[in-house]
């Protein structure tokens, strides 16, 4: 009998754990190859280096070749530019490298074919670009050379590679565009379009879900805004964001390599104190770090947050909470998972003082502190 009551439970349990794969896989239409090149799309974009090496090396391991990352990166300079591009490419050899290093075998995977004696940029690129607009031919009179560097170049020579089919450019480009403020038109125009490519309207609707895990609440906003006004579905307007005590501020980028996730910073001008305000969105955290010569006060005003001392248990914070962080302690914070947070940083300026900034908290270490 106790075999059998044994049996039942992990039956029971089986079932269970397989409904729950299944809700999963019902939100997320994406396959594991669709997934990392939309997230390696997006921080390519954002010029996240630090989570596009984390992320390349899973994709390298899991799902992508080496040639298709070359590919996509290559892509991408026409819709992100050559800086960001040429960055990406050479994150990639560093990852390429320390892989080897460890003895990794990365898969190249299919050369770009070489162009044909025959091939005609400006005449295929407008066969592609015909083909993205639904049949409907598109000129950009205003400006002729521009028109020309889209069919010829971007839609002819970029286009010609099939390392990566027309569905996973879109894919790419949809994704980079969503991590960059102001391109709405583009985006909406190519969300469109990306279903006259072979992208399937549930893969569209599954984008925002990827940005949102694997990069960031804004950039997923702004996806998922620009998808529902191509299905004409309703949106809630309003950017994420909720009860906040003080404006956002803005991206906080000089900083963004020590944190995980999008940061914005408002700095006030005071006398004899560094004050800033820091907004962390869901998810957010920073690097642990140190304050040599000085200390840190934070003053909690909204939302939900976490703080942690090496070798101490980490303390959820909320609005009203004050935290003393004494010179030379190494600690982290930043945003819980389901909440955005805002906190008051200060810190009395001293001689020689520096911020030391050194590994970031595990994603295992973070996605376990609300259980």
């Amino acid at each position: 009998m106790a075999i059998r009551k044994h049996l039942f439970i992990v039956t029971i349990l089986l079932l269970l754990s397989c409904n729950i794969l299944k809700a999963q896989n019902t939100m997320n239409k994406l396959n594991e190859k669709q997934n990392y090149i939309i997230t390696l799309a997006s921080l390519e974009a954002k010029g996240d280096l630090t989570n596009l090496e984390k992320y390349l090396h899973q994709a390298l391991e899991k799902s992508l070749t080496v040639n298709e990352c070359k590919e996509l990166f290559s892509h991408l300079y026409a819709y992100t530019g050559f800086p960001k591009s040429l960055n990406a490419l050479n994150t990639l050899q560093k990852v390429i490298k320390e892989g080897e290093e460890k003895g990794k075998k990365f898969t190249m995977g299919k050369e770009r074919k070489p162009f044909d004696k025959n091939f005609n940029a400006l005449e295929e690129g407008t066969k592609v670009q015909t083909q993205l607009g639904g049949g409907k031919p598109f000129s950009y009179d205003f400006c002729p050379i521009e028109d020309y560097y889209l069919k010829a170049h971007l839609f002819g020579d970029i286009f010609y590679s099939d390392v990566l089919s027309f569905a996973e450019r879109e894919l790419a480009t949809i994704s980079a565009l969503s991590s960059i403020e102001g391109l709405e038109p583009q985006l909406k125009s190519h969300i469109s379009g990306s279903r006259n490519m072979g992208v399937k309207d549930e893969e569209l609707k599954s984008i925002y879900l990827t940005l949102k895990e694997n990069v960031g609440e804004i950039e997923a906003y702004r996806n998922k805004k620009a998808t529902a006004f191509v299905f004409n579905e309703k949106f809630e307007e309003g950017r994420p964001i909720e009860n906040l005590a003080f404006p956002i501020g803005e991206l906080n980028t000089a900083y963004a390599k020590y944190f995980i996730g999008n940061s914005y910073l408002t700095a006030y001008k005071t006398n004899g104190v560094n004050t800033a305000n820091v907004t962390f969105e869901p998810k957010c955290r920073n690097n642990w770090h140190i304050h040599h010569k000085t200390g840190q006060i934070l003053i909690c005003v909204a939302g939900e947050g976490w703080y942690q001392e090496w070798g101490k248990e980490p303390r959820k914070l909320r609005a009203g909470d004050v935290v003393n962080i004494p010179a030379g302690v190494k600690h982290w914070h930043g945003a819980t998972k389901d909440s955005w947070f805002q906190h008051i940083a200060q810190s009395i300026p001293m001689e020689g003082a520096s911020t030391e900034w050194l590994e970031a908290v595990e994603d295992d270490h973070y996605n376990n502190l609300d259980k």
